[in-house]
């Protein structure tokens, strides 16, 4: 029987093996998650003896690992925000970029917004993370996909989920905030993502055509009758898309358009009001 240390030893020169990436990081978090504990607890079991019921698993996720499989995918889950996200290959692995749009978006509410609509919910992250920071408010989730949905509904039952393309499901109604991280990969990009990107996360919610803003083109068209006056707009975008998409909602009824940087120092981040009474008037 072998004790936690010489699995942990042998698991990361099988990954080393076959040339997965951050082997350690790998191999400790898996091993932490199916012995349920944290990573740094793993060196203060290293004399503990593994039994086979706890191995099986362990071992049918490395397989999973150097097939390439994201390892998001094989634990099931993801922290976002300080919560716990259910994902499954039906739905993108929420990334860091998204939970830094999300804190932009919970500073900068007032307090005035009380119905949000999330686009494009895949996972349902923003939405559960918005509602956990704001309980108060009513969340809204639309996508078009059965399945993402499926697994929005187990990340965010007090959430209310519609399926449909973009506002449609919600034609008839009216928000004070609407956040959406669309699609926006173009054709062309996405050959060029990871082979694990490719292989393992839906392309529908990846890429958006030719030229990566349609959905902004028919958002730009689709939100203004379905939005209170003053409402508040948050879109992640893609690298280089800012000037595109900036273009796309100038002039009409909106207004504060604002384009903002990932930590990396490219365009992520774009936000927008639709213009109030008083704005419209004058």
């Amino acid at each position: 029987m072998k004790d936690c240390k010489t699995i942990l030893q042998l698991s990361i020169e099988f990954l080393t093996k076959h040339k997965i990436a951050r082997p350690r990081l790998v191999a400790e978090t898996l091993l932490a998650h199916f012995l349920q504990k944290k990573r740094i607890e793993l060196y203060m079991h290293f004399d503990r003896p593994l039994v086979e019921e706890e191995l099986i698993p362990f071992r049918k996720a490395l397989k999973r690992a150097i097939s390439g499989e994201p390892i998001e995918y094989i634990l099931g889950e993801v922290d976002f925000f300080d919560v716990k996200i259910k994902v499954t290959p039906d739905v993108l692995i929420p990334r860091q970029e998204t939970e830094i749009l999300l804190d932009l978006i919970c500073k900068r509410l007032d307090g005035s917004e009380r119905r949000a609509l999330d686009l494009c919910s895949g996972s349902g992250c923003l939405a559960v993370g918005l509602k956990k920071t704001f309980p108060e408010m009513e969340v809204v989730g639309v996508d078009l996909c059965e399945k993402a949905l499926a697994v929005a509904k187990q990340n965010g039952p007090d959430i209310t989920w519609l399926q449909g393309d973009l506002t449609a499901p919600v034609a008839s109604q009216k928000f004070d905030l609407v956040l959406c991280n669309p699609p926006y990969v173009t054709e062309d990009e996405y050959g060029k993502l990871e082979e694990s990107v490719r292989m393992f996360e839906p392309k529908m919610a990846l890429v958006s055509g030719s030229s990566g803003v349609e959905f902004y083109e028919r958002l730009a068209s689709d939100l203004p009758p379905i939005l209170a006056p003053g409402a508040k707009v948050f879109f992640e975008i893609g690298t280089g898309l800012g000037a595109a998409v900036t273009k796309i909602f100038s002039g009409g009824p909106w207004e504060d358009l604002m384009v903002e940087q990932d930590l990396a120092g490219h365009d992520r981040f774009f936000s927008l009001n639709l213009k109030g009474i008083s704005s419209i008037m004058s």
